[in-house]
């Protein structure tokens, strides 16, 4: 389990990592401009990090915020239940992030949350050679639904498995998060680093809500209600991790696998300094097939101790 852990080194996969970028470092490499984003085989020097960045708070302004708190009750759905919702803002801001994304870079794909709902198909673009926009629109569409702030919008791009760059925005709330690989993670321009959580301090943990979870993934997250760790349900999935990132919260512990709700928030924790891994001892796969749970924190100690209590339960 351990050896499988994945932290920040230098960019690359490595066995927990004691070595995070520093904070000087971080500042120059993490700033978005319109710097390019390297990938081993894949010429991404032509991407405009800067254009990107634009085009998600475009989305969000022309299609999500007019929306806030003025939802008709027509415009909400249910997909698979009365907890999993979709609103006319998630889908028409995917539809903007779909042809703005594609249109900066030719020849990409986009898997995004309704695209595959619509057509689980267009998940295949995650083993294909295409570079892969991984978009959620509005995660956490529930607190959207209530009037809550508590929600983003979340783009990664992605590479035969490999996140490269990733944008986590709340616009509600005015955050701002950008990682790239390799090259750290940052908050409204503010290098962003997880820290180590303080060694009698109990542990902050977001898990899989109860509302999403079977019986037997409850009785594996229960594992968590022990002394020194304090398990919560989670809101938005991306902003779970920002928590993280911003060393707020030391974990999550999540038992679903959907690589929207993923690839962004884990990138953003491995560039702030973080770890993660599944039950399974094995990196987090955002193609799919992973042993779950798994869990993304704030360094790899606290990543040991939170899939130790899992796998015993698992």
């Amino acid at each position: 389990m351990l050896e499988a852990l994945r932290t920040q080194d230098s960019g690359d996969t490595a066995i927990i990592s004691t070595t995070p970028i520093a904070p000087e470092d971080a500042a120059a490499a993490a700033a978005p401009g319109a710097e390019a984003v390297d990938a081993p085989g894949l010429d991404l020097s032509s991407l405009d990090l800067a254009a990107v960045e634009a085009a998600v708070r475009r989305a969000a302004a022309d299609e999500i915020m007019p929306r806030f708190r003025q939802l008709a009750a027509e415009d909400i759905v249910e997909k698979n239940g009365p907890h999993d919702l979709v609103t006319v803002a998630d889908r028409l801001a995917e539809e903007h992030l779909t042809a703005a994304l594609t249109a900066l870079l030719p020849g990409s794909r986009v898997v995004g949350e309704e695209a595959v709902h619509a057509d689980p198909t267009v998940l295949d673009a995650l083993h294909g050679d295409a570079p892969v926009w991984i978009v959620d629109p509005v995660d956490g569409t529930r607190q959207f639904v209530h009037g809550d702030p508590g929600f983003a919008t979340l783009v990664a791009l992605a590479h035969r498995g490999e996140v490269l760059a990733s944008w986590t925005y709340a616009p509600a709330l005015g955050l701002m998060a950008i990682a790239r690989r390799g090259a750290g993670a940052e908050l409204n321009g503010v290098p962003l680093h997880t820290g180590t959580p303080d060694p009698d301090a109990v542990l902050d943990v977001a898990t899989s809500h109860y509302d999403f979870t079977d019986d037997d993934q409850k009785r594996v997250l229960a594992a968590l209600e022990t002394g020194g760790i304090a398990p919560r349900p989670c809101g938005s999935a991306g902003l779970e991790y920002l928590h993280i990132a911003r060393g707020e919260i030391d974990a999550t512990a999540f038992s679903w696998e959907n690589a929207w709700d993923h690839a962004a928030g884990l990138l953003l924790v491995h560039e702030a300094g973080g770890a993660s891994g599944t039950v399974a001892g094995q990196p987090f796969r955002i193609e799919g097939g992973n042993a779950l749970p798994f869990t993304a924190a704030r360094d790899a100690e606290t990543a040991r101790r939170i899939l130790g209590l899992l796998a015993a339960a698992n």
